[in-house]
């Protein structure tokens, strides 16, 4: 499978990092990064990473202005793309088609080509316009997927909700984590794969 993977400038880059630590762990997954200049200042501040430190998870990385690229072809077959976390600025970009970076060009082919996009949009509260922006691009086929954090796996740490959300979006790309903590119906604790 071939995952594009970027990540913005909003709070919340491990997720970003998370996503792709996780894939990394799949023999059968090619890793496509892409950050914004945003996403790679927010990076440094959140985790103390620096772009390099993503760019060694990806099996191929592109630079953010590349939009010349074969991420931006739909000849080029990927299997679906994230987009963790998805600033309302990013978000807003690609639900208009203005693809002035490979980020919003990237999901524009992502969606036009009908493949899976995934947007971890981090923001709160949503006004009026975030929420019409979100059922625009839902009826596109976009999935809006915040991360929003979970407590019945009995979370212990941060990582433990960071990886939750994480997991439900590796669930929606079709790459599922092996060690996800489902449920089981029965509030017993966590249940992994």
């Amino acid at each position: 499978m071939k995952i594009i993977v970027a990540i913005t400038g909003a709070s919340g880059s491990i997720y970003g990092v998370r996503t792709m630590q996780k894939l990394r762990l799949r023999e059968d997954v090619e890793i496509h990064l892409v950050m914004s200049r945003s996403g790679e200042r927010t990076l440094h501040i959140e985790t103390g990473m620096l772009a390099a430190d993503v760019r060694a998870l990806a099996h191929f990385h592109y630079p953010f202005e590349d939009i010349g690229c074969r991420l931006a072809s739909g000849s080029f077959l990927t299997d679906g793309m994230v987009v963790a976390p998805c600033s309302i600025h990013t978000m807003s970009a690609i639900a208009t088609g203005v693809s002035g970076n490979l980020v919003v060009r990237a999901a524009d082919v992502t969606l036009k080509e009908r493949r899976r996009l995934v947007l971890m949009v981090r923001e709160t509260p949503f006004h009026l316009g975030h929420l019409r922006t979100m059922v625009a691009l839902s009826e596109m086929g976009a999935i809006i997927a915040p991360p929003i954090p979970a407590f019945y796996h009995q979370p212990k740490e941060i990582l433990d909700l960071v990886d939750h959300s994480v997991d439900r979006v590796l669930d929606l790309l079709g790459c599922q984590s092996r060690d996800a903590k489902r449920w089981d119906g029965t509030g017993s604790g966590p249940q992994p794969v």
